[in-house]
């Protein structure tokens, strides 16, 4: 399969690596947490080249995750803010920054922690069942087809997983 074709892919990870799958993108979004929402004030942080960094925001516009707001009409001048999908990434880069707390980090610590405002002391997010409350980790979790592959293969689709191609439910 071709990069350009992933979205087409049935998997939640490849549709969501055809809009995240640059080394932009995502910083792009940690910046917009940090309340960075100008252009100028991108470009400055990250670094990147004008074409490159208007192409990624134009991305993240037209897929929803930030909204593109004018700001100052006499120069034609546009923030950049994140919608409810973009907050909504929110678990994403902080499963990203403990990983890399924990696998890539200098040695000198953490370069940022997370204070809880709620009750005032450092946290680390983490993973419950939203069913027992009990904490989550790869080896407790079993993938099931869910209704998006259920909903094809009952209109006749064909759908590839792991490229072996399902045609019918077995267990």
């Amino acid at each position: 399969m071709r990069w350009e074709e992933i979205d087409t892919q049935v998997c939640s990870i490849a549709r969501g690596l055809a809009i995240f799958g640059d080394k932009w993108t995502l910083l792009i979004v940690r910046d917009a947490f940090r309340r960075i929402r100008r252009f100028s004030d991108f470009q400055k942080s990250l670094g990147i080249t004008k074409h490159r960094l208007s192409d990624r925001l134009n991305r993240l516009v037209e897929v929803g995750i930030l909204n593109k707001v004018l700001y100052d009409e006499k120069r034609a001048r546009y923030e950049y803010r994140l919608t409810q999908k973009g907050i909504e990434l929110y678990p994403v880069l902080m499963t990203v920054v403990q990983w890399g707390d924990k696998w890539v980090c200098d040695g000198d610590g953490s370069p940022v922690v997370f204070e809880h405002k709620l009750c005032g002391h450092e946290t680390q997010p983490k993973y419950i069942c939203d069913q027992c409350e009990e904490d989550i980790n790869a080896r407790d979790i079993l993938p099931k087809i869910g209704p998006g592959i259920e909903s094809k293969l009952q209109r006749g689709e064909a759908v590839s997983r792991d490229g072996v191609e399902v045609k019918s439910i077995t267990n």
